[in-house]
């Protein structure tokens, strides 16, 4: 059964339901009330971007976005993303999505905390992020009316999610710091590991191997 939260009509289909137990049953709460204000804020920013997303495919990008900070450490060690993407390809084949969607929301979800690519991508990609922008760090705020931010709120409250974000994100994140090369996952093991330090690509140049 759908529900309609701040204008937006959360997606009911049977693979939406089946994913929404599916993430619920394997995340925390904080992430999963994480995961619904992605989507729903992804789907306000994304008609004031003049994008039409498709909004089921949109709603699992959203609950999935997180899911690779949760999974079990891969046996060849991935960015978060890639694991929470892989996760969601799996499970849309797996349900009977077309390759072409589980493809497309494999791409939101890898590129997710990405700057610039998934605005320049379609609208499920791009309107991820915006959603993820805007729920971790208030990026776009001010386009969204007052009032349909405070009932996406009351919805799905905020409480404490600034230090348990971090802190879930460092879970996900300390027994594989090398896939953080290059990313802004590497923020956050800096903040939380004083023995933590962050790869440079100048450091591997210099220490590249000579050609003979």
């Amino acid at each position: 059964m759908s529900r309609i939260i701040a204008g937006v009509e959360i997606p009911g289909t049977p693979g939406a339901e089946a994913a929404e137990r599916l993430v619920k049953s394997q995340s925390s709460p904080l992430l999963f009330d994480h995961s619904l204000r992605v989507f729903l804020f992804g789907s306000l920013r994304a008609r004031g971007h003049g994008l039409e997303p498709d909004p089921e495919l949109l709603y699992l990008a959203a609950l999935f976005h997180d899911s690779g900070l949760l999974a079990p450490p891969s046996r060849t060690p991935h960015r978060f993303e890639v694991d929470g993407a892989d996760l969601a390809r799996e499970f849309l084949l797996a349900s009977g999505y077309s390759a072409a969607a589980a493809e497309t929301v494999w791409q939101a979800i890898a590129l997710h905390t990405t700057t610039e690519i998934p605005g320049r991508m379609g609208g499920v990609i791009a309107a991820t992020n915006l959603g993820v922008l805007t729920d971790a760090v208030g990026l776009g705020v001010d386009e969204l009316d007052p009032e349909v931010a405070g009932e996406i709120l009351r919805s799905y409250p905020r409480d404490d999610f600034k230090s348990g974000f971090l802190a879930t994100f460092h879970e996900g994140l300390k027994h594989r710091p090398d896939t953080t090369y290059g990313t802004i996952n590497a923020d956050v093991l800096e903040h939380f590991d004083p023995d933590f330090r962050r790869g440079s690509m100048v450091d591997r140049v210099m220490s590249a191997w000579e050609t003979v």
